[in-house]
């Protein structure tokens, strides 16, 4: 397989999240066989769930690019030892994770974008959106990586316990343990909001 994937992820267009098992082997077992076109539509399948993976672990937008390529060429060159009886998602978002994990790891020191999706309400008017979204992030940015990393993907991208212990590598318990201490973490830190409102 070529270590070369710019060609593979130009054919990338629309992320799609339909997940047919059997569609999704045979892609796997073409990919497998070396055929880029297949390699893409799995990219294309798995694409906004990668990046909501790396961007719960790494805030910023331009670092969660950067580990989801990181991912999507470590999954290309490691796919002939993926066994397509498993789910392909579940093995690339663990990769996706990690790198996600190595990119903070790398850059220990950054300026961070502001979270996406955080829109003003419309009984606020902007300036106090911005300074909510101001706070957030930066209670985000003291929580410990695996307790933010644990929180985003469960309370914003919507992950089970189960599937956040398999992409990080820790027990379902600690999994659910970091959450509780993160939500604990976050309501301390921005506890005075409720008398503001």
């Amino acid at each position: 397989m070529a270590d070369n994937l710019a060609p593979v992820l130009r054919l990338v267009t629309m992320p799609t999240d339909a997940a047919d098992p059997t569609a999704e082997r045979a892609l796997v077992i073409d990919a497998q066989a070396g055929d880029e076109r297949s390699f893409a539509a799995l990219v294309r399948r798995h694409q906004r769930r990668a990046y909501a993976v790396a961007r719960a672990i790494v805030l910023s937008h331009e670092d969660a690019e950067d580990a989801v390529q990181d991912a999507f060429l470590h999954a290309w060159r490691a796919l002939d030892r993926f066994r397509p009886e498993q789910p392909f998602g579940a093995w690339l978002h663990r990769i996706v994770a990690n790198a996600a994990l190595d990119v903070t790891r790398r850059r220990k020191v950054r300026d961070a974008d502001e979270l996406t999706d955080v829109h003003a309400s419309p009984y606020r008017d902007p300036a106090e959106a911005r300074n909510l979204r101001e706070r957030l992030t930066e209670a985000l940015r003291h929580l410990p990586v695996r307790q933010r990393s644990v929180l985003v993907l469960h309370d914003v991208e919507g992950f089970r316990h189960g599937e956040i212990g398999e992409m990080l590598a820790i027990p379902e318990g600690t999994a659910r343990s970091d959450l509780h201490h993160a939500r604990a973490h976050l309501r301390q830190r921005l506890g005075d909001l409720r008398s503001d409102s």
